[in-house]
Order: structure tokens, then sequence, then C-alpha cells
């Protein structure tokens, strides 16, 4: 053999060794690149950068979600960042090693998670089934949300959260074990504060907001006003009477409301519904005008006239002296609380909320009986005498409200 030859064999060994060399050892746990060579219905074939050798990507290695088609998530000349779980024999799979994506995916979001926690961020998780006790969320691993921590009010049925996105704050996390607990709840809730406290700093005694009523009561309805309940107490419902809530509100009703009082210390609010709504008494002149006849419920009986509802909200009094023709001791003898009657409107008085009412005056006037002798004599009529109705009316006026 020549120098040369020599020579020519002398680089040849060096270049194999060199070769054999610069293959690294792949060992379990090892996290390597490896670029797809093949794509089978159930795996992706692999080489290894750098180690010569083969490895196996089973389709459930490669994504923590399940997906039908494995062309979806890899493609030959992808290269993928892996890390290997185990040596497998040659006589069983086409390469030397078994290798995962998704556990290294899984690795690098649990490190992402611990700091989330650590640093209290929110996040934004798609609702991938619903199992007993609760929600499996993905937030690139396996969550899972509570029953009690899904809504601050009870849910009687959870499918329809399944595909739905929820933000979520991380309540527990142990990676070691894969656990992953979070709320939704939590987020409601820090939210709801957050607009309650935002909202008791605006607003004032005097403002008209708009809500929704969101329960009812015995004695009201609370109004949330976006963040916050507020109190209609059942007398500032309307101007009327009301028996109970119930009969004139539902839950869900939009209602517009007034503030009346606020107490930032028990994040109190007092509500109206009627201080938003015509008065009663507004444009009273026009609605009763004096002469005309109107059709009232007589609310309450007292020992100089009657009450009697002629609006919603407006009463008026019939003075004893005009109830009957007929004398009476009493307005008792001929009326009834709950009497429908028949009124005139004798005067109208808006600033103080007085209308005097006459009944008598509607009925004709029974015939005076003759004396056997008659004597000269006359009656002046009511209008000549020189006095108002009011002035007629103002004691009874001011005993009526002394009893109110």
């Amino acid at each position: 053999m020549t120098e040369f030859d020599n020579n020519q064999v002398e680089n040849v060994n060096v270049s194999m060794e060199d070769a054999l060399n610069s293959f690294k050892e792949v060992s379990v746990g090892d996290v390597v690149k490896g670029e797809v060579l093949a794509v089978e219905d159930k795996q992706a074939i692999v080489g290894i950068e750098g180690a010569g050798v083969e490895g196996v990507v089973p389709v459930k290695e490669l994504s923590t979600l399940p997906v039908e088609d494995i062309n979806e998530l890899v493609k030959i000349g992808d290269v993928l960042d892996l890390v290997v779980i185990s040596t497998i024999g040659k006589d069983k799979e086409n390469g030397s090693y078994l290798l995962s994506k998704r556990r290294l995916d899984a690795k690098k979001v649990w490190a992402d998670i611990e700091k989330d926690f650590e640093d209290g961020k929110i996040l934004e998780a798609p609702v991938t089934n619903i199992v007993k006790g609760g929600l499996v969320v993905d937030v690139g691993v396996r969550g899972f949300v509570p029953a009690s921590m899904v809504e601050d009010h009870f849910v009687d049925d959870f499918e329809e959260y399944k595909g739905k996105t929820l933000t979520l704050k991380i309540i527990e996390i142990e990676p070691s074990e894969n656990r992953l607990i979070l709320s939704h709840k939590a987020v409601v809730e820090a939210e709801k504060e957050g607009k309650k406290a935002e909202l008791l700093a605006s607003i004032k005694e005097g403002d008209q907001l708009e809500g929704k009523v969101a329960r009812l009561t015995n004695f009201g309805a609370f109004v949330d006003l976006g963040g916050i309940d507020g109190l209609v107490h059942v007398s500032e419902i309307s101007h009327g009477h009301v028996g109970k809530p119930s009969d004139v509100l539902a839950v869900g009703d939009t209602v517009n409301v007034a503030v009346l009082s606020i107490d930032p210390t028990t994040e109190r609010i007092s509500l109206s519904i009627k201080d938003t709504l015509p008065g009663p008494w507004d444009n009273i002149e026009q609605k009763a005008q004096v002469g005309a006849t109107l059709e009232g419920t007589v609310k309450r009986l007292t020992s100089f006239g009657a009450f009697v509802e002629v609006f919603p909200g407006v009463e008026g009094l019939v003075h004893i002296s005009q109830i009957s023709h007929k004398h009476i001791a009493t307005p008792h003898e001929v009326l009834h609380e709950g009497d429908t009657v028949q009124v005139k409107v004798l005067e109208v008085n808006p600033t103080d909320h007085r209308i005097a009412l006459s009944i008598k005056a509607l009925e004709e006037k029974p015939e005076a009986k003759k004396a056997e002798e008659p004597e000269e004599s006359y009656e002046l009529p009511e209008e000549s005498t020189g006095f108002t109705m009011g002035d007629i009316l103002g004691d009874a006026m001011k005993d009526a409200e002394s009893e109110e």
C-alpha cells in the first residue's frame, strides 16, 4: 500500500471516529429536538437531532387536547421540542425512544401557571367537560372548577357551561400531582365588589337610576343597580296603596328609582320608585275641576265627615254637612268604608292637597213639609251666605290633619 493509500485510510478512520463521537447519548428525561420524518395514523416518527436515532411520538403525546386527525398537529419537516419518556425495543416499534411533546409543554405551562398564581393573575379557559362535582377546564393543563366555585349563586344544571370560556382565579396548585383548582365565583365576587365601591362613590341622594328587580320580600323590593342592591320599601313603590310588592312588581323588571339615602358604612341604599312617577296631585285642578262629578271610594269615616279617594293617592273630604240633605249625627249612619259613591267637587286646593266634596249636591233636595199656618219666611241660598266652602270646612280639615 502506498503512503497515499495509508493517509486515506487514516483520514477515513478519523472521520468515522469523529462522527461516532459527535452523536450524543440519549437518556430518559432528556429534552431533545426531533424532526418529523413520517406521520402515521396514531404516531409521528422523528429523527432525534445529534443522536442519529429515531423516536416515536404517539398522538396522545402530541397535545393535551384530543384530536381526530394527527395531521392537524404535525407535518413532515416540523421540528419539535420533545422529552424522552422511555426506551423501546426495536422489535416492537419503529424507533428506539418514546417521546412526548405534551409533557414538555405541560411542564412549561405548569411553570407559567405557578408564576400566574404568585402574581394573582386571572386566567381564561374553555370548559372541556362536565363531571360530577364541577367543571373541567383547559389552561394548557387540566384544571378543575368545583361546583361551589362556579358562580356566586346556586346553579342547578351545568350543561350550558360546556364550551363556554370562563375567567378563573387559581385557588390551589400542585404540579407534582397535576392538581389545579380554580374558581370563577371568586372572579365574579371581586368584580361585584369593585363595581359596588365605584357605585357607592359615584351616586348621591336625589339621583335617578335604572335598575332591575333582583328580589321581592313582604316589606319591599331589592333592586340591582349594577353591582349593589338597594331597597325600595313597599311604601315607596307607588303613590297608591300596595299590599305586597309582588302585586305590582316581578323579578327581572326594569325600573327607574330615585336615591333616598346612602349609608357607605353599611352599604345600604334606600330607593323610591314612586318619586320617579308623576305625583297624584299633579295637575289636580284639571283632573278634578270645580263642579265636576267624580266616582270615589270611602276610605275613612270620622266624626266630622268622610274621606273619599277619587284618584289613586288623592282623597277629598265630604264634610258631614255635605253627606245628606237629612240631618245625621255621624257619617256612619249612611256611609261605610269601602262604599262607592258619586261626589261633586266643591273646592280644590292643590297647594295644601285638599279637595272639598259633596254627596248631597248630586241628590235631589226633598220638598219641605208645608206648615198648617205658614209664616212668612225665606232661606238664603248657600251662595249668599258670604262664607266659602273653605271657611265651612276649614276646622274640619284641620281636625283631619291632626287625626292623620
